[in-house]
């Protein structure tokens, strides 16, 4: 863990992530306008809204995927550090990018696997070259992590030969190997159909019921209200609203959040 910040050692002790103020723009579109969210150890936070309100930016950000034009990002106690450039506001340390994208692993919508390795390589491949840990070690754990999700049969499969379903298990199978303080999903089930959402789901049910921490962009409101701790509602890049699953699903207090749930969520 990198230092704490000196203003908040008691209060951020358990935070895993933090993040501050963040504002994002792409050209003339404002994405993100001042977004703030902290999630401590063991908590799972769903972020939800409409096509283009911040939510996968917010996501893509916290892991330095996306660059935050201002705002702090702080990750268990550590501050990002910047550089100002021609071209913007980037990291200044990389040794510091690898180890948040190492600690904050993210799951993808659409799978992300590398189609010349077998599903083992995938999810043993990343710990070893990035970790430079022992290959027989790594590959006796990531069995373990593929039958957790359920595919232990699949590993020596290409992700050619599987579903939809299973290609994201290996996914997730992946990000575990990591042994990451987060997992961040995007949008994890939306590229597939109901049955094989449902093969994911389970997963992430079983996850949040072990006390990961975990944020999801998701547009599944059953999932965000079965799983989350809080549910955070973006519009137009800030937060709407935000509360637990059952205030925010039941009793929403902002009209917008009236209009969305309508639309989204069965009668």
């Amino acid at each position: 863990m990198g230092s704490a910040v000196t203003s908040n050692a008691n209060i951020s002790s358990d935070m895993v992530i933090e993040l501050c103020n963040l504002r994002k723009r792409f050209g003339a579109l404002e994405v993100l306008k001042g977004v703030n969210l902290t999630a401590k150890k063991g908590e799972v936070i769903s972020l939800i809204g409409s096509s283009g309100s911040g939510k996968s930016t917010m996501l893509r950000c916290a892991n330095l995927l996306e660059h935050a034009d201002s705002g702090d990002i702080i990750i268990e106690g550590e501050a990002v550090s910047w550089q100002e450039g021609a071209d913007g506001r980037k990291p200044s340390d990389h040794k510091q990018v690898t180890s948040i994208r190492t600690n904050l692993a993210m799951v993808f919508q659409q799978f992300n696997l590398w189609s010349h390795m077998s599903i083992l390589q995938n999810v043993t491949e990343a710990p070893i070259s990035v970790l430079g840990r022992d290959k027989k070690e790594v590959e006796a754990e990531a069995m373990g992590w593929l039958d957790k999700v359920g595919i232990a049969d699949k590993a020596d499969a290409f992700p050619s030969q599987l579903s939809g379903g299973q290609q994201q298990r290996a996914a997730i199978a992946r990000a575990l190997a990591m042994q990451p303080r987060a997992l961040l999903f995007d949008e994890p089930t939306s590229a597939l159909d109901p049955e094989l959402e449902q093969e994911v789901v389970k997963v992430i049910k079983q996850l949040a019921a072990e006390g990961r921490t975990m944020i999801l962009v998701t547009h599944d409101m059953n999932l965000a209200r079965d799983v989350s701790d809080r549910v955070v509602f973006l519009h137009q890049g800030v937060i709407e609203e935000e509360n637990t699953p059952q205030a925010l699903f039941d009793t929403p207090r902002s009209e917008r959040l009236k209009q969305f749930l309508s639309a989204t969520v069965p009668a």
